[in-house]
């Protein structure tokens, strides 16, 4: 799931040139555009809702650190076990299943946005909600089964690292006593 969330990554770059070219055209050339606002809308929507799935398989969510970080890795398989049962899997499904007709509906009739004079295409946007569904599903099962196997082993299993935080790097080079240097 990380190469979805790599993917999209690039809508910030889209959406930050779309934003300069707004305010310049905006305010050097008297010249708005009809269009930039349903684009950055859409473009912050499918950062958001592509990248869900990548920063749940990299544990990079939000969550209560502080209260979390104190249980064992048991415990914490534990709790993550009856949180992804419980509020998760409800959630993420009824994400999909309604975000399929809804996006459904988009298509059907053609949906334009009401926000602008552009009226540009929304149906496309709105696909995305089943297809993010979709893919929090898959990495909510993988979840699970990393919980199953934390609690009968009493230790997480290995992630893939290639995407980690920075904080987490330096402690654990700190640790082993190496040079940070190059990641401050």
């Amino acid at each position: 799931m990380v190469w979805v969330g790599r993917a999209f990554a690039w809508c910030v770059f889209v959406l930050t040139a779309a934003v300069m070219y707004e305010v310049i055209m905006r305010y050097f050339f008297n010249a708005p555009t009809l269009w930039a606002f349903d684009f950055t809308i859409q473009m912050y929507g499918a950062l958001i809702m592509m990248g869900g799935a990548s920063a749940i398989s990299t544990k990079s969510h939000v969550r209560a650190d502080m209260y979390y970080n104190k249980l064992s890795e048991k415990g914490q398989g534990i709790l993550d076990l009856f949180l992804y049962i419980v509020f998760y899997v409800p959630g993420v499904f009824a994400l999909t299943y309604a975000g399929y007709f809804y996006a459904q509906k988009a298509w059907i009739v053609g949906e334009k946005s009401w926000n602008s004079p552009a009226q540009i295409q929304v149906y496309f946007s709105k696909s995305l909600i089943p297809i993010a569904g979709l893919l929090l599903v898959i990495i909510g099962i993988s979840e699970i089964f990393r919980c199953i196997i934390c609690i009968k082993e009493g230790k997480w299993p290995e992630r893939i690292n290639d995407v980690e935080e920075t904080e987490k790097m330096i402690l654990r080079k700190i640790q082993k006593g190496e040079s940070v240097k190059g990641l401050v």
